[in-house]
């Protein structure tokens, strides 16, 4: 059965070719159709409102129908919309077909046997242009959910650990703890010097090895309570509060700096060591508060520092809020 709302447009510079071919798909049922004189017209109608289904003449005057099928295919390309295009011909041959489909063409009918085709044609068509339509407005719609749970999602895939947005948000809730009921909170930032040169030699599914040996290492090595994060392709970040200064000095984090390059990593292409570099900065009741962000940042850069001098490198915050 015809759908009534298929939105067809017929594109032809004779009045009588398409006053012919919109009198067969009215009495067929169809009730949305629109005409245009020229290629442009029908470029600016299709521009204002889509067609489903386009039939065109072949050979128009300025731009025909071939020309008018890469420019609908352009604009379907930017509208995420599928246009089926099909154009009416008095040429034959097995070139003819192969240049239309060539140029990117759904079908075509020789006028010949116009009569005849014509509304199986417009069938077939329909049933087509619902299912490509339809699969691109569900991949749309994936693609929004995933865009949604992505901007809300708080676990690195690779290590299972957490990731940057759930680290600012523990560490953010870890200040707060640490303004209202004293103590100190520290922030340490452990990168991997050498995690270009693994994959250089290695490749990348032995970076992702040592990546998820180094999150077992890093969950061996820490307290219970402690947060641990991926925050970065070769980046981990750690979170611990202490019931005072002592507690986050960076002496007392000399066993992670430690067990992450004085003992190698077992991957498929044997055992690995790392050069691992360690920043940490602290906040207590008394110092001046900053926001996660740019406690994580500030702590971030000073990792180069830490890289060249092999030692565990403090970051003064009460010096940069």
């Amino acid at each position: 059965m015809p759908n009534p709302q298929l939105s067809i447009m017929v594109v032809d510079d004779t009045k009588f070719s398409s006053a012919v071919i919109g009198h067969t798909l009215s009495q067929a049922g169809y009730a949305d159709i629109r005409f245009a004189s020229s290629a442009m017209a029908a470029l600016a109608m299709h521009e204002e409102r889509a067609a489903s289904v386009m039939v065109a003449d072949w050979l128009m005057p300025e731009m025909d129908g071939l020309q008018l099928t890469t420019r609908i295919r352009q604009r379907d390309e930017q509208t995420n919309h599928y246009t089926y295009v099909m154009l009416l011909t008095a040429r034959e041959g097995d070139n003819v077909l192969g240049e239309a489909f060539d140029r990117g063409v759904d079908d075509f009918i020789s006028k010949s046997s116009m009569n005849e085709q014509l509304l199986p044609r417009i069938y077939a068509a329909d049933r087509i242009t619902q299912l490509i339509n339809r699969l691109l407005d569900e991949n749309r719609l994936l693609a929004s959910n995933n865009a949604q749970l992505e901007e809300h999602n708080l676990v690195d895939s690779l290590t299972a650990l957490g990731n940057r947005r759930y680290l600012l948000q523990r560490l953010d809730d870890a200040l707060q703890q640490v303004e209202s009921r004293g103590g100190c909170c520290a922030l340490l930032v452990l990168g991997i010097q050498n995690f270009d040169e693994v994959g250089s030699r290695f490749g990348e599914a032995v970076q992702q090895e040592v990546l998820r040996g180094i999150a077992r290492r890093l969950q061996q090595l820490v307290r219970p309570m402690d947060v641990i994060s991926r925050i970065g392709t070769n980046t981990f970040a750690i979170c611990t509060v202490g019931d005072n200064a002592d507690d986050c000095k960076p002496s007392s984090f000399r066993r992670l700096h430690d067990g992450l390059n004085l003992k190698a990593f077992k991957t498929s292409e044997g055992y690995l060591s790392v050069r691992a570099g360690l920043s940490v900065s602290t906040l207590d009741r008394n110092d001046e508060r900053a926001s996660a962000e740019t406690m994580l940042e500030q702590t971030e850069q000073h990792l180069g520092q830490a890289y060249a001098t092999n030692l565990i490198t403090q970051v003064r915050m009460s010096q940069v809020v």
